[in-house]
């Protein structure tokens, strides 16, 4: 049996589960019982946000989670984009963090993935956004 994980929504909030999206219309407690991967709303880049290769990388990789029925087709573009940004930075840090959100994604491990792109371009955010550790979650 998997440990019970319980997430806490706002009315109106959404959240991404197994591919499900599901909005609440007023506070709840939602306990996961088995195992899921779930995004919650506030750590979900919209299209607007993603203006740098890093976080169009980071909009694709939600894509799979998000939609893992498309999962496939979504690599291929996630595939292009990482070899544009490689193919354009000497960034020794940023082609670490490829290599290792590259090794994640091909384990399964999308949301994992989203963490490590995030930790890249977040310190430029640092000043007006709070750490995200706690950016996606799987229940184990």
């Amino acid at each position: 049996m998997s440990r019970s994980i319980n997430l806490s929504l706002r009315g109106q909030e959404r959240i991404f589960i197994n591919g499900a999206v599901l909005r609440v219309d007023r506070k709840v407690t939602i306990e996961l019982l088995n195992d899921a991967t779930f995004l919650l709303e506030a750590h979900v880049l919209q299209v607007e946000q993603a203006k740098t290769p890093l976080r169009q990388l980071y909009f694709i990789a939600q894509a799979m989670l998000i939609d893992p029925s498309n999962a496939g087709q979504v690599r291929q573009a996630y595939d292009k984009v990482e070899q544009a940004i490689l193919d354009q930075t000497p960034d020794r840090p940023v082609v670490a963090a490829l290599a290792a959100a590259r090794d994640l994604l091909n384990r399964g491990r999308p949301f994992e993935v989203l963490r490590m792109l995030r930790g890249v371009f977040e310190p430029e955010d640092a000043p007006s956004r709070p750490n995200s550790n706690s950016l996606t979650h799987q229940v184990a």
